[in-house]
């Protein structure tokens, strides 16, 4: 039951920063919330209550995690109280004290079901516990911030990796999976909900199930999704390149639902720079598993990240990765620059490369990358995609956007449609002809009416 003092001041606006994983927490402390009788407001100068959920990841989210509370409270009423929640709070508390003493809750990243006392609490507090990250159990109410047709489905948390670079591990904990009956009891759910596409995420989805030393446990569980006789589209992120094995790829290929799409983090292709970052595969591994599933599966799209800047990464190493993004011609590459996070193991490395030659070679790579994909996307004119219409784009109203199998939402590009004539509804399947490209994006015509619900036998 909710006090007095809650029943008056019950208006809440939330932020949610970070990965898509961040993003399913905020929706479950949403869910919470509006199931004890609060209302979600857009403006956060109307809300009695402004939570942030943070990333905590690099320093740049970080930074980007002080940046957005401090324009909540300058935009916030007087009455209104600051909760701050996620990674941040989790592993740079006393940062965030020194930075807003005046805010009202801290929830640690494994406390999301805690939202409730922190908003219906009378004095300043916080629940912080040690569980480093959370997975949802049982009946937990969660409402979908998403457009209605697409949803994110967590499998898994926290990472049994111990890549150099990287302190997921220590931010959101070891691995944890949750059973199989459980995902599959949510995947339904969100189906009878009316989504339409479903992004199986984790931080390596193919250490699924290995917290609990099960073998096969994504294929298998991929499996059971399938024999749902219904139409839907499963998209899956990530999947590290040591996890991709010929019962994934071939369980990719018997259905059309799953997306001809994988999200596969490489981070570098020179051996020595792999080796130095603790990855488990090698160069000849990685282009042999990129040649199997372009060989497997021909309309694939690959999606992976590169870093430049890593300790001790030579001139050399880093034309060996330039020469790679040029010759293997992915879908969409994300290039970061080297982040110096102080309890990575990266971090006390000899050979630090500078600021200013991590922009350089960020420049210098992002810019062969901008070729490959105008090449790709040029070779796209002319063809026929099957793509959601998923609404009205930003800038006009004239204009409508979709995306097809290849593009995952709010990662890659999507297609522009500049005639909306023959689309009747917004997040139903249409064929659409691709006219032109602008910039990373395509654009494209409706051809036809939405197509049959059942598309694939």
């Amino acid at each position: 039951m909710l006090n007095r003092n809650v029943n008056l001041k019950n208006k809440f606006h939330f932020t949610s920063l970070g990965c898509a994983r961040n993003l399913v927490d905020s929706e479950v402390m949403i869910g919470i919330l509006l199931k004890a009788g609060f209302e979600i407001v857009q403006e956060p100068k109307k809300a009695d209550y402004l939570v942030i959920n943070t990333c905590g990841f690099l320093e740049a989210s970080r930074q980007e995690g002080i940046d957005t509370i401090r324009e909540m409270f300058h935009q916030k009423k007087k009455s209104a109280k600051v909760i701050i929640a996620g990674c941040m709070v989790q592993k740079h508390k006393d940062l965030l004290y020194s930075h807003f003493p005046n805010m009202h809750y801290m929830l640690g990243s494994g406390d999301v079901e805690k939202i409730l006392d922190a908003v219906q609490s009378e004095e300043p507090g916080e629940g912080v516990t040690q569980a480093k990250s959370y997975l949802e159990w049982g009946e937990v109410p969660r409402m979908l911030s998403t457009p209605r047709h697409y949803a994110y489905l967590k499998i898994a948390e926290g990472c049994k990796k111990k890549c150099a670079f990287c302190i997921i591990p220590t931010i959101k904990g070891p691995l944890k999976s949750k059973s199989q009956e459980q995902v599959l009891k949510e995947f339904r759910a969100l189906l009878a909900q009316g989504v339409f596409e479903i992004v199986l995420i984790a931080q390596d989805l193919g250490d699924y199930g290995k917290d609990r030393k099960e073998k096969g446990a994504l294929v298998q569980l991929l499996q059971e999704m399938l024999k749902i006789p219904q139409q839907f589209w499963i998209r899956l992120l990530y999947l590290y390149p040591d996890e991709i094995d010929d019962e994934l790829i071939q369980v990719m290929k018997s259905d059309q639902r799953i997306c001809p799409y994988l999200d596969m983090p490489m981070q570098h292709i020179n051996d020595e720079m792999l080796q130095a970052m603790h990855r488990k595969t090698s160069k000849k591994q990685i282009l042999e598993i990129i040649h199997r599933l372009q060989w497997e599966i021909p309309e694939i799209s690959i999606r992976t990240s590169l870093m430049v800047g890593f300790p001790g990464e030579t001139e050399s190493q880093f034309l060996e990765l330039i020469d790679f993004v040029q010759e293997v011609q992915l879908d969409n590459v994300g290039i970061f620059q080297f982040s110096l996070e102080k309890e990575a193991y990266a971090a006390r490395l000899p050979n630090q490369i500078s600021e200013k030659i991590k922009e350089e070679r960020f420049a210098r790579l992002a810019a062969v990358q901008q070729e490959v994909v105008q090449s790709k996307l040029q070779k796209m004119i002319g063809k026929t995609l099957t793509a959601i219409v998923e609404g009205y784009h930003p800038e006009s109203k004239a204009l409508l956007v979709a995306r097809s199998q290849g593009q995952c939402p709010d990662i890659d590009g999507q297609i522009i449609i500049n005639d909306p004539r023959n689309v009747t509804a917004f997040g139903a399947l249409y064929q659409i002809q691709i006219t032109d490209v602008a910039g990373y994006d395509l654009i494209g015509v409706v051809l036809a009416a939405p197509r049959s619900l059942l598309l694939y036998n």
